[in-house]
């Protein structure tokens, strides 16, 4: 992948939706919730006053309405900033 974030932001792959519910029920797509968890799959140099404390790899917790959607080569990313990262699990 050749997308570098800038300044103090992050690329993450979103973990895939729930397909069943914890019962055994299909959960059709229209119903399904958008993941809160991801990976991080690229982050940017940070700034002056920010320095970046997530890394490559780590997994990560965002909320509902974080980041921007993107589609490369056919899989779906969100890139934000850090400070949208609620948690690193």
């Amino acid at each position: 992948m050749n997308i570098k974030p800038l300044s103090d932001r992050v690329l993450i792959e979103p973990n895939p939706a729930e397909e069943k519910t914890a019962g055994g029920l299909f959960i059709p797509d229209t119903a399904k919730e958008k993941p809160l968890a991801g990976k991080v799959v690229a982050v940017g140099p940070g700034t002056s006053e920010v320095t970046m404390e997530v890394k490559v790899g780590d997994q990560v917790l965002y909320g509902k309405y974080a980041g921007t959607e993107i589609n490369v080569d056919g899989k779906d990313y969100l890139i934000m900033r850090q400070n949208d990262i609620l948690a690193i699990i």
